[in-house]
């Protein structure tokens, strides 16, 4: 009995704590794309020429469709900043898309070097109204792709070297020694709790981002003292992501009673 639990144990929490990634797909267009999951946020590594705009969709059927009115997609452009004009819907074939009224991405690195634009941005797994919602699973997902002959927002061009489509398959990234390795630095408790939980190694801490299980981020609450207050939060299974001093991360699952 004591195998079979240590077991389920294991397999829920390389469940609960893996990464995955699509690791870096090279696309027709002369761009790639990398999707990455945690358990709280997915992060899109998007490459390709310095004076296109760089266009992902999330669907289609990977080797076809695609911009269909009301897909969901990220697109870099003359008008994007940090974290406006880049979560678009689409209007038809055809048709320019629609930036959301609600942006949920957010560029964290923007490069460029020998003519190659390199973006970095990250949303939480749900994203927003009409966003895709991402999975922190293994998997295939269909996307769709395109480069602008600038950097303004208009047709693409005909022909694979502008526009095409391709299936991402995410696997998994962090192995359950890893996992281990990680979490043991911080432990949360009690767990299940009602009013506060404490940390152990407490002084280590420099934030905790508290998400939903579907990804959705409630609330960030900056360490002071061992305890913090869940009081406020409904019944239910929390992810908590802990920021160290150090830098690294830390990930702790709370049940909420």
């Amino acid at each position: 009995m004591k195998k079979i639990l240590l077991t389920l144990s294991i397999a829920l929490a390389n469940f609960a704590w893996a990464q995955f990634t699509t690791g870096t797909v090279t696309l027709s267009t002369g761009m790639t794309v990398k999707l990455d999951t945690s358990p709280t946020l997915a992060t899109l590594t998007l490459t390709g020429p310095n004076t296109s705009f760089l266009g992902i969709g999330f669907g289609g059927t990977g080797t076809g469709g695609g911009m269909g009115n009301g897909v969901d997609g990220f697109i870099y452009n003359v008008d994007s900043t940090t974290n406006t004009n880049l979560d678009y819907t689409f209007a038809g074939v055809g048709n320019t898309p629609n930036p959301d009224a609600v942006q949920d991405w957010t560029i964290t690195s923007n490069t460029v070097a020998s003519g190659t634009r390199t973006i970095v941005a990250t949303r939480s797994l749900s994203g927003g109204a009409g966003d895709t919602a991402f999975t922190n699973t293994a998997g295939n997902m269909n996307i769709f792709f395109a480069k602008g002959p600038s950097t303004t927002l208009a047709y693409h061009g005909g022909g694979t070297g502008n526009r095409g489509y391709a299936v991402l398959t995410k696997a998994g990234t962090l192995g359950v020694t890893d996992i281990v390795a990680e979490n043991k630095k911080i432990r949360l408790y009690p767990n299940p709790a009602k009013e506060t939980v404490s940390f152990n190694n407490a002084d280590k801490i420099q934030s905790v981002d508290i998400y939903e299980s579907t990804g959705r981020k409630v609330k960030t609450v900056k360490i002071d003292g061992e305890n913090i207050s869940v009081s406020d939060l409904k019944s239910g299974n929390y992810y908590f992501e802990i920021t160290l001093k150090d830098g690294s991360t830390a990930y702790q699952k709370l049940i909420k009673e």
